[in-house]
C-alpha cells in the first residue's frame, strides 16, 4: 500500500461508529497493526500507532515510539497519546515477534525474548492504559493471538507457547475486568500475508514452495490478508459489539475448525 493509498484508507476521524473514541495499536506501523489502525481511523477513531519505528505511519494516524519490552517506554507512549487526544478507549495489543524451531532449537535467552514481547508486552500495554480505559464510556481491548495457540504447527515451539499464553491471558483479563465494563477479546489469525511472513518466506530454501505449502494448509487455499484480520479486530473493538467479551475470533481460512477432504 502506497502512502497515498494509506492516507485515503484512513478516512476522516470523527465520522463513524468510533467517532469520539481514541485507540492505540501496538505494532501499528506495518502489517496487521497498520491495517487495523487505518480501518479504525476510517470508522471515525483517533488512532495512535505505537511502534519501535513509527516514522512511516501516514496521517491522520499518530506515530508514537514505543518498546513494549520497556515499561517506562510503554507508559511514556500512553502519556503521549493521552496528552494529544485526552484519553484512551480502545487498546489493540498487536505487537509480536516470531521464532522458528522445535523445543530444543532455542536457548533460554530466545524463550525470554519472545515471551517478553508477545506476552509481557501485552500486560505492560494494558496495565498502562487501564486507568484511562476505566474512565471510558466504551472501553475495549483486543489481543492478537494466533492459530498457533490452537494448532500444533511444525517448528514453532516458542512462538506457539507464547500465543497460547496470550490466549489464556486474554480470557483471564476478560474475567477480571468485567466489573469495570471493559471488554477483552482476541483474534486468532492464520498465516497472514504480512511483511513478517514475507521475510520468513524469503529465508526459505524454496520460497515459492514454502508459500504454496502455507497456502495449502489453510482450507480456503490462500493466506489471510492483513485487512481481513483488521476488520475482525474492529468488529470486536466496536461499541456495536457491546455484549461480546472473552471471545476468540478465528481469521484463519477455516484452519482451526474445518477438516475438508484433500482437493483432487
Amino acid at each position: 500500500m502506497s502512502e497515498q493509498q494509506a492516507a485515503g484508507a484512513a478516512g476522516t476521524p470523527g465520522a463513524g461508529e468510533f467517532a469520539g473514541l481514541t485507540a492505540i495499536v501496538t505494532g501499528g506501523a506495518s502489517g496487521i497493526g497498520l491495517a487495523t489502525a487505518l480501518e479504525l481511523s476510517a470508522r471515525g477513531a483517533q488512532v495512535a500507532c505505537l511502534d519501535l519505528v513509527p516514522d512511516t505511519v501516514p496521517e491522520p494516524l499518530l506515530g508514537v515510539r514505543c518498546d513494549v519490552t520497556d515499561d517506562a517506554s510503554v507508559r511514556a507512549a500512553v502519556d503521549t497519546v493521552v496528552g494529544r487526544f485526552g484519553g484512551i478507549d480502545v487498546v489493540v495489543a498487536n505487537a509480536g515477534i516470531g521464532a522458528q524451531g522445535g523445543v530444543d532449537a532455542n536457548d533460554d535467552a530466545e524463550w525470554h525474548r519472545v515471551f517478553d514481547v508477545n506476552v509481557v508486552g501485552i500486560a505492560r500495554t494494558v496495565r498502562a492504559a487501564l486507568p484511562h480505559l476505566r474512565r471510558s464510556a466504551a472501553p475495549a481491548v483486543v489481543l492478537t493471538s494466533s492459530i498457533a495457540a490452537w494448532a500444533g504447527l511444525p517448528q514453532r515451539a516458542v512462538y506457539s507457547a507464547s500465543k497460547g499464553a496470550v490466549q489464556a491471558l486474554g480470557l483471564a483479563m476478560a474475567t477480571d475486568l468485567l466489573a469495570d465494563g471493559i471488554r477483552v477479546n482476541l483474534v486468532a489469525p492464520g498465516t497472514a500475508d504480512t511483511p513478517w511472513v514475507g521475510r520468513l518466506l524469503d529465508s526459505a530454501p524454496d520460497p515459492a514452495a514454502e508459500r504454496a505449502a502455507l497456502e495449502a494448509r489453510q482450507p480456503m487455499g490462500r493466506l489471510v490478508t492483513a485487512e481481513e484480520v483488521a476488520h475482525a479486530i474492529c468488529h470486536l473493538c466496536s461499541p456495536r459489539a457491546a455484549s461480546t467479551t472473552g471471545a476468540v475470533l478465528a481469521v484463519d481460512g477455516g484452519m482451526h475448525g474445518l477438516r475438508p477432504r484433500p482437493r483432487r
